[in-house]
């Protein structure tokens, strides 16, 4: 069975950068997974890449191609909502997803 739609998800691109957010879609048809509120934690301890700083920004949405995750896991429900409880509605449509963004070059 797909993952709930509140279910936390860590996911490590293919350039060894982990993100953490909230599943927001899976596209099978696009092969894609957007996920929101969702956090960069760089490449960490992640050995024979170039290293990325954790970032403090969260961003509303991003949508990751399947071809750029080389890993993806299923955590638990977003915390604070009951097993079973129906999601929340959205107020407004949410923004479109940001496409999957390069990070910038770390500083010499």
């Amino acid at each position: 069975p797909a993952p709930d739609k509140r279910s936390r998800i860590s996911l490590i691109s293919k350039k060894e950068i982990r993100y953490e957010g909230i599943l927001y879609d899976i596209n099978t048809s696009e092969a894609t997974v957007a996920l929101q509120s969702v956090r960069s934690f760089g490449t960490e301890d992640r050995q024979g890449v170039q290293y990325v700083p954790p970032s403090d920004v969260v961003y509303p949405f991003i949508k990751f191609r399947g071809s750029d995750i080389n890993d993806l896991h299923v955590h638990d429900k977003q915390e604070g909502t009951p097993a079973g409880a129906p999601a929340p509605a959205p107020i407004a449509a949410p923004p479109p997803p940001m496409q999957q963004q390069r990070a910038a070059p770390a500083p010499p």
